[in-house]
């Protein structure tokens, strides 16, 4: 469950009443510190292309026939 709210005199206020039940035991965390860390972890399609371009000596139907050359399946047909 995900709730907003604003501290208001050292107390947290939800932003929609009744948005808690009584008693829910609930962890803080700062805007500030999700959007940090969210800057931090790029996603792996990002963090994967500083390797874009960068292999050398590969077959050049690599693309086509991956299977073959990762599995040893026949290779297709062109």
């Amino acid at each position: 469950m995900r709730c907003s709210g604003t501290v208001k005199n050292g107390v947290i206020v939800p932003d929609r009443s009744g948005a808690l039940p009584e008693g829910a035991r609930v962890q803080v965390q700062t805007l500030r510190t999700v959007r940090r860390a969210q800057r931090r972890v790029a996603a792996p399609g990002v963090a994967l292309l500083r390797f874009a371009g960068k292999a050398t000596g590969l077959p050049p139907d690599l693309a086509e026939n991956h299977d073959h050359y990762l599995h040893g399946l026949p290779k297709r047909k062109p």
